[in-house]
């Protein structure tokens, strides 16, 4: 079992910039591919960024169209946490994030196995 806490969020100004944080429990957290999601009021929850192992020792990156180039996804194993920083924010970016984490690669994943309760991001502008 792996739980999974996130923290940072809060209310942000347009054009600002916030770090999510997602410490996890579980021993084999270097193993598992960690993942940021979303979801708006009124809207279905969205992939935001996800993290991978590639060849055991180096791990990936996949992100989002929506915040491609202005957000960075990274993880500290000696710490099990993964973090999620995003950029040049924008009201769109107003929901809750989620973080979740996986056994699998991440090309292999279609239902995510663990949750986090997910923090509120409020991006005025």
């Amino acid at each position: 079992q792996v739980q999974l806490v996130e923290s940072g969020g809060g209310l942000a100004q347009a054009g600002g910039s916030l770090r999510l944080s997602c410490p996890a429990s579980g021993r084999t957290f270097s193993r598992y591919t960690m993942g940021w999601f979303r979801q708006a009021p009124g809207k279905e929850r969205e992939f935001v960024a996800a993290n991978s192992w590639t060849d055991g020792s180096t791990y990936y990156a996949y992100y989002a169209d929506s915040v491609k180039g202005r957000s960075t996804m990274f993880r500290d194993n000696t710490k099990n946490t993964v973090y999620l920083r995003l950029n040049s924010l924008r009201p769109e970016d107003t929901a809750v994030y989620y973080c979740a984490a996986d056994e699998a690669h991440y090309r292999r994943i279609s239902n995510w196995d663990y949750w986090g309760q997910g923090t509120q991001v409020t991006v005025s502008s």
